[in-house]
Formats: structure tokens, C-alpha cells, sequence
């Protein structure tokens, strides 16, 4: 067996003897709601007692760091510099999760005990963002077992407050640049194309939360005397949404249209799995005409009304309410003016006629979109490793459909930035039942350390 091979096995032996299952239920036990203000000390406990013993085999120095953010939580750093010369890998991951929503698990489940059904492995971490950055762990561990030595630098930045919005994380980045200089991100989180082929991602959409609201007169006032004579504020605001997008919910505003889906980018996409049957059906005639389903959510801009209330939806009167709000988000490609979305909509709703409406609550979700050329060295260098272990071709993807703090990566420390997801789209990410699969976790683990073991290769 050659010593490749022999790092595969080992990562194949954490799979068989249990190893994996028991760190992930010891990741999940630990309850990182980073959306809980309650959970602020379990936060320093996961990087101060969980995570240490996992980085010990790594050999690994350890700094953890407050974060410059207040609200934000904190971070580990993980470096192992075997020689200046050598490339430097550099890689992330995030500790924290979302909320437990303990009680609308289904029976026999909760989400901080990782519990075995099958295939499936369900608790909250399961899928983002514990068992990815277990799986890479252990990858590189596989690999130093078996050569002795990485043959790579590597640093790892954990961070504890992904889900709020990585609050901080920019700024701590800009502050110790030079300490996180590096060749490369290499990370793993979000979902594959499809959970038997490994995917790659070199970027994400970008994404902007924002509020449309009107408010026409204070409390609401009878609907049989006032009907007919008082504007309704949800009609006024229904109309406003309708003119963003037409009626199969293609953009309307041009500056919302973006220029980057060019041949090329359409030709690496236009074929790619938009589902993989694990959740709805696509509806084949939505969203922006003459383009396939792939290319409308890896290539395109898409808009979405989150919620919206007006009156009392849980207890309606005969009234007409006095005011109506809705929740919005753009996702967005690069190509995208970022700066220039809400001016955009401000603009257009004017031209229309809906001066009354207003733009609320902007600063709340912002991140911009980012991507990779699929042409870089980088990028090839970790296809061909995956393909080399997989035996099959790699979905490769310009940006991944959701988003991530990758714009720290690429724009601030200036990194090429590679992702290779350990999760597939049916895991009820940031719901109830979240869950992974063993046997993706076991083809990740695979792939991860064939893909460390050529980065650190001397004989090419």
C-alpha cells in the first residue's frame, strides 16, 4: 500500500471504530447558541475545553483571542508552521449554532445529543458547522500520522459567532494580517450539489436584509365606517413588492440585474444539479426566464419576501390597520453593485409612485458576494486531488447559492479561497431535525485527506 493510501485507510479506521461519531456527539453536547445571550460562557467553553483535546494530536500552538466586536464571540487560533518555506494553508470554521429550538424536534431527538438513526446522525452542529470542521481535523491528522509531518503550514481560525452575522471577524482579520498570512483558504461549510459527488465553491452570493414599511395614520379604524375612505396600508405595500419583481419573480430593477453571468460561467453551470430530490420540488417557472434552474440560483440575483404583517395575522379585526411591514432580501452574485442596492430600490419605488414606502433596518444582514476563477491554480489543484480520490469529476462551482463570510478571506487577508462542503441540502440546516449523513461525512473525510496529503507532497 503506498503511504497515500495508507492515510486514506486511517481516516477509513475513524469512520469504522467509532471515532468520528464520538467527537461529533461531544462537539454537539456542547450548546454554542452564539443567538442566545445566555450561552456567551459555553461559547469560551467550546474553544477554552472542547475543541483543545481535539487539536492535540496536530501538535498545533493555540491562542485564543477576544473578539474586537463586543457582541461578537470569541476566537481560536490553531497554528503549526513546520518551515517558513513551505505553503501555507489556511483554514476556518465556525463553533456556534443557531438556536436549539428544542421543542419542535420530533419525538426521540434533541439537538444537543447526537443520535443515530441509520445513515442519518441528527443534533445541531450536525451539519453546520461541527461535523465539517471534525472531518477536516481529523483529515489532517490522518495525514500527520502517516507522514510524520504535514509538509504545509497550516493556521485555523475557529470563530463563535457565525450566526449572528461573524460580528468582528473583519476586523480581527484586518488587525492581525500579517499573523494570518497565508497561500490559500481551504474550509469547509454548506451543502454539496449532490450527496454522492463532491463539490467545490470558490465564492458565495452575497445578502442584504432590509425592511419595507409604511405607516399611514396611528391604530387601526373600523372597516365598514372607514372603508373606502382610508388608504390601506398592506394594499399599498402589496403593490410596492409587485413592481421589484413580475409575477413569476423575475428582477424588475435593472441595477438588480447582474453582468457577471457571462459564456463562461453559464457554460461551468448551466448543467449542474439545481436539487437533489432531498427537499421541494423546483417550481420549473419560476424566476428569471431563458435561464436553467442552476444558473438561477448559482449565477443570478433572487428576491424574497421573508414575512409580512399588517393587523393582527393571529387575531384579525374588521379594522383597517394603520401601518404594514415586510421583511426582504437580495442575494446577489458578484457583478452586483453592493453600495448601490438600496439606492437602486429607493429609486425605482419613487419612479413608481410609492414615496410612502419605506426603507427600514438595512444594516442588519450584509454580506458581499465574492468568486473565485474557476481557472485559478488553486482551484485545479484541489479538483484534481478530489477527482484523484473520488474517481468520478467534482460539481465545480464559481460561488456557493447561500453565504458566508468569505469576503474576509478574499478581500481582506487576500486569499485564493477554496470550499469543499461536507453537507448536502436536505440536512434541515438552522431547523428542526438537523442531521448529517455518515457516509458523506465518510467520502468527506476521504477526500480531505487525500487532498492535505497532496498539498504536502515533495514528490509531486
Amino acid at each position: 500500500m503506498n503511504p497515500r493510501d495508507t492515510a486514506l485507510a486511517r481516516a477509513d479506521a475513524l469512520i469504522a471504530d467509532g471515532t468520528f461519531t464520538d467527537w461529533l456527539a461531544k462537539l454537539v453536547a456542547c450548546p454554542t447558541e452564539s443567538q442566545n445571550p445566555d450561552r456567551r460562557a459555553v461559547l469560551q467553553q467550546y474553544i477554552h475545553d472542547t475543541l483543545p483535546p481535539l487539536l492535540a494530536p496536530l501538535g498545533a500552538q493555540i491562542t485564543r483571542f477576544d473578539n474586537p466586536a463586543p457582541e461578537g464571540g470569541p476566537f481560536l487560533l490553531a497554528e503549526r508552521i513546520e518551515n517558513p518555506d513551505l505553503p501555507t494553508v489556511f483554514s476556518y470554521g465556525h463553533g456556534d449554532v443557531i438556536r436549539g429550538q428544542d421543542d419542535q424536534w420530533r419525538d426521540g431527538l434533541t439537538p444537543f445529543s447526537l443520535t443515530a438513526e441509520g445513515d442519518r446522525l441528527y443534533g445541531r452542529g450536525t451539519a453546520d458547522n461541527k461535523s465539517q470542521h471534525l472531518i477536516n481535523l481529523l483529515a489532517l491528522r490522518s495525514v500527520l500520522e502517516t507522514r510524520g509531518c504535514l509538509g504545509f503550514n497550516l493556521k485555523l481560525l475557529i470563530e463563535m459567532s457565525e450566526e449572528t452575522g461573524s460580528p468582528g471577524l473583519d476586523r480581527f482579520c484586518a488587525d492581525n494580517r500579517d499573523r494570518l498570512a497565508a497561500d490559500v483558504l481551504i474550509a469547509s461549510d454548506g451543502p454539496r450539489l449532490d450527496a454522492q459527488v463532491p463539490t467545490i465553491f470558490m465564492g458565495t452570493r452575497g445578502a442584504i436584509n432590509f425592511d419595507l414599511a409604511i405607516r399611514l395614520r396611528d391604530g387601526a379604524h373600523h372597516s365598514g365606517n372607514w372603508g373606502g375612505l382610508l388608504a390601506d396600508p398592506a394594499q399599498r405595500l402589496i403593490h410596492a413588492i409587485a413592481t421589484i419583481c413580475d409575477a413569476r419573480g423575475a428582477i424588475c430593477i435593472p441595477e438588480w440585474r447582474p453582468d457577471s453571468l457571462t459564456p463562461d460561467i453559464r457554460a461551468l453551470i448551466r448543467d449542474l444539479p439545481a436539487s437533489d430530490g432531498s427537499g421541494p420540488a423546483i417550481d420549473p417557472d419560476w424566476g428569471e426566464p431563458g435561464l436553467t434552474p442552476s444558473e438561477r440560483v448559482l449565477g443570478w440575483n433572487s428576491f424574497a419576501v421573508l414575512a409580512m404583517t399588517s393587523g393582527n395575522p393571529g387575531a384579525p379585526v374588521n379594522a383597517i390597520s394603520g401601518e404594514a411591514r415586510a421583511t426582504c432580501q437580495l442575494r446577489f452574485v458578484t457583478g452586483t453593485d453592493a453600495a448601490g442596492i438600496l439606492p437602486a430600490l429607493r429609486r425605482h419605488l419613487d419612479a413608481q409612485g410609492f414615496t410612502d414606502i419605506l426603507i427600514e433596518g438595512a444594516d442588519r444582514v450584509l454580506f458581499p458576494a465574492t468568486r473565485l476563477d474557476p481557472s485559478h491554480p488553486w482551484v485545479q489543484t484541489v479538483r484534481r486531488s478530489i477527482e484523484t480520490t473520488a474517481g468520478a469529476p467534482a460539481h465545480v462551482v464559481p460561488n456557493l447559492a447561500g453565504s458566508l463570510p468569505n469576503h474576509v478571506f478574499s478581500d481582506i487577508l487576500g486569499l485564493p479561497t477554496v470550499w469543499v462542503p461536507h453537507s448536502y441540502r436536505g440536512c434541515s440546516q438552522h431547523a428542526p431535525d438537523e442531521h448529517t449523513l455518515l457516509s458523506l461525512c465518510h467520502d468527506g473525510l476521504r477526500v480531505m485527506t487525500g487532498l492535505f496529503w497532496d498539498i504536502g507532497a515533495t514528490d509531486g
